[in-house]
């Protein structure tokens, strides 16, 4: 029974693995887990029998082919969805109903108000604080969210275009290898804008920017997070 569990959690593990990083091969899955190449082959075969993963043969030099390993729709479909065709369909009458343009801003109100949740569990720490705990909240939901931060974050500061400079400043990326709503994201892909919106709105003292997106065929949606200079934070506190 225990023999069981664990293979299980392997299974699992090497699911979580190819579902953030599109694609490994057999030996790189054992290294990353920490097993034997030999038992991370058993699992796979196990996985490509449950039409899980797939694998796609792939020349390097005079060796043999190497395999690299990926998830099928049926494997990305073991991670938890908040949202099914239900709330599609739902949408869909919606839209019907009251066309589009008031269902967009039914959406958005939606957003809002999830904005404010969001700001009330984070409080009021640092911002590498909330966007670690906002990452733990994703994750709960869904999403299957990681962050770290940004070692590259720069921002153009000049008072003139003779002396502008590049000036260090607070970042940090967060992804999200899975999207707990993205049969609605793919029917109604505004909710994509408005979830950006949200961000913004939630991490009130930064900038934030999408730089991947599911939607695209991307196998992740990305954020850009930069902490706002003060100047730049007053004007956007006004505007919230």
């Amino acid at each position: 029974m225990m023999e069981t569990t664990q293979q299980n959690s392997t299974k699992q593990e090497i699911l979580q693995h190819l579902m953030k990083r599109t694609q490994a091969t057999a030996l790189e899955l054992a290294e990353s887990l920490e097993i034997s190449p030999q038992a991370i082959r058993r699992h796979l075969k196990d996985l490509e029998t449950e039409g899980l993963i797939i694998y796609k043969s792939v020349q390097t030099g005079m060796g043999r082919p190497q395999h690299i390993y990926e998830l099928t729709t049926q494997g990305r479909d073991r991670f938890p969805h908040s949202y099914d065709q239900f709330a599609v369909s739902f949408l869909d009458t919606l839209a019907e109903t009251m066309g589009h343009d008031q269902l967009t801003q039914v959406l958005h109100k939606q957003w809002q108000r999830k904005a404010m949740h969001y700001r009330q569990l984070l409080g009021t720490g640092s911002v590498q604080e909330r966007v670690a705990h906002l990452v733990e909240l994703r994750k709960a939901e869904g999403y299957m969210a990681e962050w770290y931060p940004n070692e590259q974050a720069k921002i153009q500061n000049s008072k003139f275009k003779s002396d502008s400079i590049l000036e260090e400043v607070e970042g940090y990326i967060l992804i999200e290898h899975n999207c707990a709503i993205s049969n609605v994201a793919e029917s109604f892909p505004s909710v994509c804008g408005h979830e950006l919106e949200m961000f913004g709105a939630v991490l009130h003292d930064c900038t934030v920017e999408r730089t991947h997106w599911i939607v695209n065929g991307e196998h992740r949606c990305g954020y850009l997070i930069t902490k706002q200079k003060e100047e730049g934070r007053r004007k956007k506190e006004e505007v919230v």
